[in-house]
């Protein structure tokens, strides 16, 4: 079997590589998509973050606020009690882990 004759911008064994240049000029390419890629992604994932957080905290803060309507409820039964009753002392509720003094309007 004959063996092909080789192009003359070829090397003699046929091999085809790439020049320094060609290499650098992609090595260069390639670094700075990397950067690109690399400062995008760090502002969605400080953006995703940011999101994550955000909601976690109003979670927080509604389960909070959820927790002291019931107390508040529990406060106004109980001056409703006390009125009902006739008694003109006044009430002491619990809010926000304070205690709170609700007088009476009968006083």
């Amino acid at each position: 079997m004959p063996v092909p004759a080789t192009p003359a911008h070829l090397p003699s064994g046929g091999v085809v590589g790439i020049e320094f240049a060609t290499a650098r000029d992609w090595a260069l390419a390639i670094v700075a998509g990397a950067v690109v890629l690399a400062v995008v992604l760090a502002v969605v994932i400080r953006a995703l973050v940011s999101k994550l957080v955000t909601v976690a905290v109003l979670v927080v803060l509604a389960a909070v606020v959820w927790q002291q309507r019931g107390a508040l409820q529990d406060c106004a039964a109980e001056v409703g009690r006390t009125l009902s009753a006739g008694a003109t002392d006044a009430t002491r509720c619990t809010f926000f882990g304070r205690q709170v003094t609700v007088p009476s309007p009968l006083d």
